[in-house]
C-alpha cells in the first residue's frame, strides 16, 4: 500500500497535513483562505494530479461544513448560480484536458485577480442599503461569478474565492455567506468527481493519501466552526480579500 504514496520528505508531508488543516478551516470559517491548500498541493505534487487529491478532502470539508451552517443557505441564490457553473465546469473540463500545469497556475491566478479587483470597485460604486440585495438578485453577475467558479472548481479546485467575491459583492452577513458557500460547493465537488476520475485525477495512491490527511481536515473544520462565531462582520470581509489576493499571487508568479 504504502508503494501507491508519494516519495516526499518529512517536510513536505508536514506542509501537506497544514493544508488538510487549512482546508477543513476554509470550510467552516474563511472560504477564501483554501487557496493556500491549492498552492501547497501544486507545489508538492503535479498541478493536475494536485487537484484529484485535493478534491476528495474539499468533500470531507464540505461535509462538516453543510452540518454547522445548513440552516443558514440562501437557496434561492445556489439555483440562480447553477446553469452558469455548470457551463463554467465544463469548459473547465476541456481545458483542464489540453493545458499544462504552469498554464492551470497562472489563468486560475489571473481569474483570480481580476475577480478581487472587480468586487472591490463594485462595492465602492455600490450605494444605499439595497445594494447587497441588487447584487445577488443580478443576472449578469449570477452569470459572471457562476461560470468563472465552475471554470475554476474544475480546473484547480479554486471556485471558493470566486464564490467568496460574490458573496461579498452581495453583502451575505457571516452565518449566511458560509451556509450558502456550504452548500454550493458540497453539491458542486460531488458533481466534479466522475469528471475527475474520468480525467484520471484519481487513483489508489490518491485516495490513500487522502485517507492519511482527513484527520487535518476535520480538526480545522472544528476549529473553524470555533473562529466563525467569533469574528466581526468587517474583520471576515477583510480577511476574506486578503487571503485571496495571497492566494491569487502565489498561483501567478510562482
Amino acid at each position: 500500500m504504502t508503494s501507491l504514496l508519494p516519495e516526499l520528505p518529512a517536510f513536505a508531508w508536514a506542509l501537506l497535513g497544514l493544508a488538510a488543516v487549512i482546508v477543513g478551516f476554509s470550510k467552516t470559517a474563511l472560504p477564501g483562505i483554501n487557496t493556500v491548500s491549492i498552492a501547497i498541493f501544486a507545489a508538492l505534487m503535479p498541478a493536475r494530479e494536485s487537484t484529484g487529491a485535493l478534491l476528495v478532502l474539499l468533500i470531507v470539508g464540505d461535509i462538516f461544513a453543510v452540518w454547522s451552517y445548513r440552516a443558514h443557505a440562501s437557496w434561492p441564490t445556489i439555483l440562480r448560480l447553477a446553469p452558469a457553473v455548470v457551463g463554467g465546469m465544463v469548459l473547465g473540463t476541456v481545458f483542464l484536458a489540453l493545458a499544462d500545469d504552469g498554464w492551470v497556475r497562472r489563468v486560475i491566478g489571473g481569474i483570480l485577480l481580476m475577480v478581487v479587483l472587480f468586487t472591490v470597485w463594485r462595492r465602492w460604486i455600490s450605494q444605499g442599503r439595497g445594494a447587497g440585495a441588487s447584487a445577488r438578485g443580478s443576472r449578469a453577475a449570477s452569470i459572471g461569478y457562476g461560470s468563472l467558479s465552475g471554470f475554476t472548481t474544475m480546473v484547480a479546485n479554486a471556485g471558493g474565492p470566486v464564490m467568496s467575491m460574490y458573496f461579498l459583492a452581495a453583502r451575505f452577513p457571516v452565518k449566511e455567506f458560509l451556509g450558502t458557500a456550504a452548500w454550493f460547493f458540497a453539491i458542486i465537488n460531488v458533481a466534479k468527481l466522475p469528471f475527475s476520475v474520468g480525467l484520471g485525477l484519481i487513483d489508489g495512491g490518491s485516495l490513500l493519501l487522502d485517507a492519511l490527511l482527513i484527520p487535518g481536515v476535520i480538526a480545522g473544520a472544528f476549529a473553524g466552526r470555533w473562529v466563525a462565531g467569533r469574528v466581526p462582520q468587517r474583520v471576515f470581509e477583510s480577511a476574506v480579500l486578503v487571503v485571496t489576493v495571497l492566494g491569487a499571487l502565489y498561483l501567478l508568479l510562482f
